[in-house]
């Protein structure tokens, strides 16, 4: 099962991302150097955002049209996520 996800960065910026398992890359993002270049000083970042995908192809195309939109539809896209498993802001950094 692949995944896009959001982080929220340190800076309040957003990192949009795939992968297979979340929780490993969120330990990654925060923890190792084998997070994203971006997102290495811009720690600590939180999960805000979890979207299940078909296959990596998908995933891939979803983290493409997201990253295309402006920080405020970004976050209406965040927000009116239905079925899809939300975060809620101020939780943990486990999924």
């Amino acid at each position: 099962m692949w995944y896009m996800y959001v982080l929220v960065c340190g800076d309040s910026s957003y990192y949009c991302g795939i992968t297979n398992n979340v929780k490993r890359r969120l330990h990654e993002h925060n923890f190792t150097k084998k997070g994203a270049k971006y997102t290495k000083s811009r720690r600590p970042v939180t999960l805000i955002y979890i979207e299940e995908c078909q296959g990596r192809s998908d995933a891939l195309k979803k983290e493409y049209k997201f990253k295309r939109l402006k920080r405020k539809d970004k976050i209406i896209y965040i927000n009116k996520s239905n079925n899809i498993y939300n975060v809620k802001k101020g939780v943990t950094n486990e999924v």
